[in-house]
This record gives C-alpha cells, sequence and structure tokens, in this order.
C-alpha cells in the first residue's frame, strides 16, 4: 500500500501539471461551446452540393477577404456541379437588391453566408420580387463546436505563449541553478529595438534583405547574451545576491531601450521582417512555435543526457557538494545565466517580428510570466528541481486560462487576479512537495 501511494505520489508530482492543463482545457471547451457558422472554402463546396442541377443561383457575400475566397469557391462548385449563376454581389443590402432588380427569368436559390442570409433584403423576396419566383435562400450548414478548440485559437494560443516559452527555457536552466533572473523582461525590449534599429541603420531599413536582417537579429541576441554573462560574472565573481544584480540589470536594459529609441517606436522594417513571428512554413504551424518546440528538445537533452545538465542540477541542490565534487559551479551559474539573457534576446526578435516594429515599451512584466511559467511548471524556486517538459506545460497552462477568459470575455483586471492565484498556488504546491520529500 505504501508503494502505491509512493507512486501515485511520485506520478502527481511528475504529470499533475499537465492533468490540470488537460481540465482546463475541457473546462473552457464546454463554456465555450456554440454554434459555428463555417465560410471557407469546405464550407462553399458543401453549399454547392446542397444546391440542385441545374438551379438559376444568385451568390451574396460581404466585402470581406474570406467572403470573396468563399464566393470564389462556390462559384466554381457550383457551375461544375451544372448550376447556372446568374450573378455575384459582393458588397451591402444595397448591392444585393441592384442585382436582384436585374436578374430576369425565375431564380431557384440564393446562396449567402450566415452574414448575408440575415439581410432584409432576402426576407420577402416573392412580395419584393414577384418576377423572380419563390427563391430560397441557403447557406452552409452550421454545427456545434467549442470556440477554444478551434484551429485558429489553437495555433494563435501556441504563437502567443511562443516568446515567453523561449525566454522560459533560459529561466528553467537559472532556477534549477539556485538563482534568478528579473532582467528578461527589459532585454525582450531592448533586443526588440537594437534589431530594427540595427536594420533601419545597418541593413538598409525598407529595403533590407535577408541576410541583413539575420545579422541584425544575432546582433541584438548577442548583446542580450553578453548583458546576461556580465549578471553572471557580477554573480559569481563578487558573490553578489541575484535578485539585486539582475534587477539592476533589468533597469539598465530598459534606461537603455529607451535612451536608444527616445522613447519611440522604430518601424522602419521590411515586410519580410514578419517571417519569423507570424510566417508559418511547415504544415501551417507558425514558425516561432517551430522554433520554441526545436529549442525545448535541444534543452531537454542538455538537461537530461548532458554532463553539463547534470552539473547544473548538482549546483542548485547543494553548492558545497557541487564544488566538492569537482564542479566548477562559476562556469555553471555564468552559462546559464548567459543562456538566460541570449534567448531574452531571442524572445525580443521573436516579439518585434511580430509586431513589425521594436518599442522600449516591450517585455513589460513578462520577467513574472516567465517565472510562472516555471514555477507553475514544477521548478523549485530553492533550485536543484524542474524539467523543461513541465515548464512548457507550465507556460501553456498560463495561456489557456489567459485565453480562456478572454473567450469569455472576463475583465483584464480579473485576469491578473486569477494569474496572481495561479502563481500562489504553485508556489504552495511546492512547498508542499518540498516539506513532503524532507
Amino acid at each position: 500500500m505504501n508503494t502505491t501511494n509512493r507512486t501515485l505520489t511520485r506520478l502527481l508530482a511528475d504529470y499533475g501539471m499537465v492533468l490540470v492543463l488537460l481540465l482546463l482545457c475541457a473546462f473552457f471547451s464546454v463554456v465555450t461551446l456554440t454554434d459555428q457558422h463555417p465560410t471557407g472554402e469546405a464550407a462553399a463546396r458543401q453549399l454547392a452540393a446542397d444546391i440542385d442541377k441545374g438551379a438559376r443561383v444568385l451568390i451574396a457575400v460581404r466585402e470581406q477577404a474570406e467572403d470573396a475566397v468563399f464566393a470564389r469557391e462556390l462559384e466554381a462548385a457550383l457551375r461544375a456541379n451544372g448550376a447556372e449563376v446568374v450573378a455575384v454581389v459582393k458588397g451591402e443590402p444595397k448591392d444585393a437588391r441592384e442585382a436582384l432588380s436585374k436578374v430576369t427569368g425565375k431564380l431557384d436559390a440564393i446562396a449567402c453566408n450566415q452574414a448575408t442570409a440575415a439581410w432584409l433584403v432576402f426576407s420577402d423576396l416573392p412580395h419584393d420580387f414577384p418576377a423572380l419566383g419563390a427563391p430560397r435562400t441557403v447557406q452552409p450548414r452550421s454545427h456545434r463546436w467549442p470556440n477554444f478548440l478551434k484551429a485558429d485559437n489553437l495555433l494563435n494560443i501556441a504563437n502567443q505563449i511562443a516568446v515567453i516559452a523561449i525566454v522560459a527555457v533560459g529561466m528553467t536552466m537559472v532556477i534549477i541553478a539556485g538563482g534568478i533572473d528579473l532582467s528578461v523582461g527589459s532585454l525582450i525590449a531592448l533586443a526588440a529595438v537594437l534589431s530594427t534599429l540595427f536594420i533601419r541603420e545597418a541593413a538598409g531599413a525598407l529595403h533590407a534583405g535577408a541576410l541583413g536582417m539575420t545579422l541584425a537579429a544575432l546582433a541584438a541576441v548577442l548583446v542580450c547574451g553578453g548583458a546576461g554573462a556580465i549578471s553572471g560574472t557580477m554573480i559569481t565573481a563578487f558573490k553578489l545576491p541575484p535578485f539585486i544584480v539582475t534587477l539592476a540589470m533589468m533597469l539598465v536594459a530598459s534606461g537603455a531601450a529607451y535612451l536608444l529609441t527616445h522613447g519611440q517606436s522604430v518601424y522602419q522594417v521590411p515586410d519580410s521582417f514578419v517571417w519569423l513571428g507570424r510566417g508559418a512554413d511547415l504544415f501551417g504551424i507558425p514558425n516561432a512555435v517551430v522554433l520554441m518546440a526545436a529549442l525545448y528538445g535541444l534543452a531537454h537533452v542538455l538537461m537530461s543526457r548532458m554532463p553539463l545538465g547534470r552539473y547544473i542540477y548538482a549546483v542548485g541542490g547543494n553548492v558545497e557538494a557541487a564544488r566538492l565534487s569537482g564542479i566548477r559551479v562559476a562556469r555553471v551559474q555564468l552559462f546559464t545565466y548567459t543562456v538566460s539573457g541570449a534567448l531574452a534576446g531571442l524572445g525580443g526578435v521573436i516579439m518585434a517580428s511580430q509586431l513589425k516594429s521594436g518599442a522600449p515599451s516591450y517585455g513589460q512584466m513578462y520577467e513574472l510570466y516567465v517565472i510562472a511559467a516555471v514555477v507553475v511548471g514544477g521548478a523549485s524556486l530553492s533550485g536543484g528541481s524542474g524539467r523543461m517538459f513541465g515548464t512548457l506545460v507550465g507556460a501553456f497552462t498560463i495561456a489557456v486560462i489567459q485565453n480562456g477568459m478572454n473567450l469569455t470575455n472576463v475583465e483584464s483586471y480579473t485576469q491578473k487576479v486569477v494569474l496572481g492565484l495561479v502563481i500562489l498556488g504553485a508556489v504552495l504546491l511546492d512547498t508542499w512537495r518540498a516539506r513532503r520529500v524532507s
């Protein structure tokens, strides 16, 4: 019985947050269950199949990009099925009324989407346009599905959390090694500013090429890595508290970002700069998410399969024991802060790419979100324990909570309260787990 209890305790400690994440997804799936009205190409083909062969059809959509795609696919599918498309209306109800007045002969159907089917011009066609007969208004069949589980929303969650999750890789190493890094939010802003400034001043601004933008991004990442190395050196060489050192670096980086831009945004970058933050080359998955997954894979190998990873755990568990075992403690700590700074710089470049600009206001409060992701993911603030997989789960847990509250129209102030309670609960759980172990 004791063995069973220990096994259950171990499973809950290792995978409890996965269960919490799944329960959150299930909860928000239930509360966001609603009628869905498809408008894409698949909806157009389905609607075309519901219209009889040889029917005379008028298509009515709004003057919007997604409606234009729907209309184009619907027209092609109707013609392929043998129907006659007498007109395609793209605009407003008055445009539909004008098109209906010009139709000669009987009309069998008016093909709409959910928005245009509600136009009043179609409410009493036999009375308003008796020459058309009694055409029926048809639209794609609706179905019930959670807004939370829509593919676009899930990709949006992953893309929005990419910056926090990437920065959390370095923070996980720092916390496992027994430290803390409060400077990552300001380094995000500094990297966003530096990368866009380098593009504007040295790479050709709006005419910058791929090589110039890549070098500008690498330079920004290196600067932030250097800032992390300075923090690590101050902590290891002068034995200063990590909290104070990284707090000072946070102020320095934030001030530098404002000084470099005079408090203004830098937006003179080419459209192709958004490739990293918004592009999606692999099966429609955002490039930032692909990069995030690759970094977590590499970090997992480092922490679980390589000697350096074991050294990081050893330093966080007991510094003196690690030193007596021959581990170069200072080098290990310096490595973690350097990686944390560099990954914060990479997060800043991604954010600048997502927003197509750099501003010193980026990254505000991100250090708290990053630390929250690490703690919620099971890492101990005392050092010596934590996993990359747990941090990734923690990051997605925070993202799911925020996204779910947005979908259910919870105001931003309440969201902060909920997030604070989640962080407090994670710390209490960590404290309880540490006491159980001791």
